[in-house]
């Protein structure tokens, strides 16, 4: 039996996925199933139990010999939020109470920290544990990922294996109910279906041209596998970067979905908001060492490979995964 918390959202519904593939089929599906519009993410799936989020530790303590694994990828992940309150309780004590439960009753644990916790990048991207107390999020919702990794880290006793992991700019299938908080390629495709054209901020820094800000975009079906790996693993403890490990552009993802479409593209620029100018990210890159240095050897979708797959086989065709 395993537990995905986030179950009916993007990530954790994909992991599902991936989990039923491997013919892990007893799956405790935990989130807040009030919201209709997730509904179609677990549409075919094979769940063995839904749980409402609030009475998760109830469940848990009832059944809990039963369990042999916990993704804990459920959290509140809207970075325009700012009610510190909402994170404290969904980000921070949810997951420690999720944490000290792994310990008393022998659970393994994975679960979602953020590349959000880097900020703007001052001390690099390097999942280096040493300096996660040090790090700078620009929001509630990264401050919220960073206490807990920084209270996880402190902590004298620990599940007997536990992974925590920085998920960088993911996209892919499954994330048709985000909205504003969807990926960038998600918007980019919807916008040149819309309009035969894609928007692109402006640079405001001159060390960047127009369109040349870069992130680090990660295969959503390539994020369940590194999920996949570490169950089986079950060595290693840590907290581990999650990315492709290489940073590309704005103008790479606007012209490889232009591309994916079959059409010419079609680019232009606007100015960065003026208030998310100063907190804006020019690069990003996960230092993806650590994570092989466990063994995990398979290769990540190039931008290219990962946007003509998600362009073609889900959202040209309103597919899910």
């Amino acid at each position: 039996m395993i537990i995905v918390t986030g179950a009916a959202g993007f990530i954790g519904s994909c992991l599902i996925s991936k989990l039923n593939q491997e013919n892990f089929n007893f799956i405790i599906a935990v989130d807040d199933f009030s919201y209709p519009e997730k509904e179609a993410n677990l549409v075919g799936k094979k769940i063995q139990e839904r749980v409402d989020r609030e009475d998760f530790f109830d469940w848990l303590d009832q059944n809990y010999q039963e369990v042999e694994f916990i993704f804990h990828i459920g959290a509140r992940t809207d970075t325009t939020e700012f009610d510190r309150q909402i994170f404290e309780h969904l980000n921070v004590e949810y997951s420690k109470q999720i944490w000290n439960r792994c310990i008393d009753y022998q659970i393994p644990l994975v679960y979602a920290s953020s590349a959000a916790t880097y900020g703007l990048g001052e001390l690099g991207y390097d999942d280096n544990e040493s300096l996660i107390p040090q790090l700078k999020p620009l929001n509630p919702y990264g401050d919220s990922k960073n206490e807990f990794d920084i209270w996880a880290l402190e902590q004298e006793r620990k599940p007997f294996f536990w992974a925590g992991l920085k998920f960088f700019n993911v996209y892919g299938p499954n994330e048709y109910h985000k909205g504003r908080m969807a990926s960038v390629i998600f918007h980019t495709y919807h916008q040149i279906k819309k309009s035969g054209q894609m928007k692109l901020f402006r640079s405001h820094n001159p060390d960047f041209a127009d369109g040349e800000q870069m992130r680090d975009f990660v295969y959503v079906k390539d994020v369940v596998e590194v999920c996949s790996f570490l169950m089986h693993h079950r060595r290693n403890s840590g907290i581990y970067n999650l990315g492709s490990g290489k940073a590309r552009t704005f103008l790479d993802l606007a012209r490889n979905t232009f591309y994916a479409l079959g059409l010419d593209s079609q680019i232009d620029f606007v100015d960065t908001p003026a208030d998310i100018r100063d907190k804006y990210q020019y690069f990003t890159q996960a230092n993806m060492s650590k994570l092989r240095s466990i063994g995990y050897e398979k290769h990540f979708h190039s931008l290219e490979d990962g946007i003509t797959d998600y362009v073609t086989n889900y959202l040209s065709k309103g597919q899910y995964l």
